[in-house]
């Protein structure tokens, strides 16, 4: 064995100068990246030998390019319904009575555009801002479940909240009802084997987001999905920022009582939320959930003053663009009066940065909270780095007492 890893050691050696300028020209030639970023793996290559080949394929391969997550029919569906559906806002056909959308008008097309984010304006919102409540409230829902339950998220931990949703799965998937339940390799790493072997043995279908390839070690560290939704039935939705973990809910020690912010969706946005689970859902398993019972229209029954307008608007390594950071710049650059910013994970890019900072110089009250203990030593240094920057742009860092103030943006 350890002749072969000399020999492998050697060969590389010699090969190194051949390696680095293949993986050099493919990096600059073949890879749309920020300069940058560029620089900083060129660097890598010739300074770090061997090892910084190893980086690379570890954190430098670049999936956005790739079609893995896409489903050809899908797209084009899409594209044609974005496409017929801003030739109808052009001719104001949907919000022509909507004064409050056409402050958001050149967005609500960007994101047609750039995402084929379809603008639903049918929708009923419940805003949850305390884990016990939104996890309670899914818990009853998922007891009404009648046809099929799609949960997906970053984070599940082998704790009693999963307990408690695994109990309702379980009797579901016994009545009959298709459930599925989509995780992060990385973000559920420590969820023991047998507890998904459980799971499966009562009939629900467990997919894994890009799951580690050595025991516990995942080299996709890079590319995770952090998404966090929920569809029942296709007629209730949910999607925000609580992962499944009992710090969600009764807090932790270390960082004290979660403060996020999650959404309860009821209308036509459920339908976005659904393509979006099933996407990754094909991606992870290669199930295709398309052409089926999941795509069922569900209209509200409902006054129309009482409805919400709702894009659903999704980013990650299969995007082409930066979508949701985008979204955030344009709603900086359009704040007349102030922009409060409530994160733990305050590490913008120089885009963000430079948005934040022409705001603040138009006279809008702009100021940063984060709470005494990060989650994240990374978060840490960040903030560090960038608190002169944010400093000589004339914003307000507050800091909060205790807890984590996980949601993110505010502005008027």
């Amino acid at each position: 064995m350890s002749s072969h890893l000399i020999h492998l050691w050697t060969w590389l050696w010699d090969h190194l100068f051949f390696i680095n300028v293949l993986l050099s020209i493919f990096i600059i030639f073949f890879q749309r990246r920020d300069p940058k970023a560029v620089w900083t793996w060129l660097l890598a290559l010739n300074f770090i030998p061997i090892f910084g080949i190893f980086f690379y394929l570890l954190l430098g391969q670049d999936y956005q390019k790739s079609k893995m997550f896409r489903i050809k029919g899908v797209e084009d569906a899409q594209k044609y319904e974005a496409k017929r559906q801003e030739n109808l806002l052009r001719q104001n056909v949907q919000l022509v009575k909507d004064v409050y959308a056409r402050d958001y008008e050149k967005l609500i097309y960007y994101n047609l555009n750039a995402g084929n984010s379809i603008l639903t304006l049918k929708n009923q919102v419940e805003i949850f801002k305390d884990g016990n409540e939104k996890f309670n409230d899914l818990i009853g829902e998922l007891e009404n479940a009648k046809r099929y339950i799609h949960i997906q998220y970053y984070i599940i931990k082998d704790d009693y909240l999963f307990d408690r949703i695994s109990k309702v799965l379980i009797k579901k998937a016994n009545e009959g009802v298709k459930v599925r339940v989509l995780c992060d390799g990385m973000g559920g790493r420590f969820m023991p084997r047998a507890k998904w072997n459980t799971l499966k043995a009562a009939g629900v279908k467990i997919g894994i987001f890009f799951p580690p390839t050595l025991g516990r070690i995942n080299l996709r560290v890079n590319y995770r999905n952090h998404r966090k939704l929920v569809v029942i039935d296709g007629a209730v939705g949910y999607v925000g920022g609580f992962n499944i973990g009992k710090e969600y809910v009764d807090g932790d020690p270390k960082f004290g009582h979660w403060r996020d912010t999650h959404l309860k969706i009821r209308g036509e946005s459920v339908f976005s939320l659904e393509v979006r689970f099933a996407l990754d859902w094909h991606f992870t398993t290669k199930e295709s959930l398309f052409e089926s019972e999941y795509f069922e229209y569900k209209p509200l029954e409902q006054k129309s003053g009482d409805f919400a307008g709702i894009q659903i608007v999704t980013s990650g390594p299969d995007s082409k663009t930066k979508l949701i950071r985008d979204n955030y710049i344009e709603l900086f650059r359009m704040a007349r009066h102030h922009i409060y910013i409530h994160t733990p994970y305050f590490v913008p890019d120089d885009a963000v940065m430079s948005a934040l900072c022409f705001c603040s110089k138009k006279w809008c009250r702009c100021s940063v909270d984060d709470p005494k203990l990060p989650r994240s030593s990374l978060c840490v240094l960040g903030k560090h780095q960038l608190g002169g920057k944010l400093t000589s742009c004339r914003w307000k860092s507050l800091h909060l007492s205790e807890g984590i103030f996980a949601c993110q943006v505010g502005y008027g």
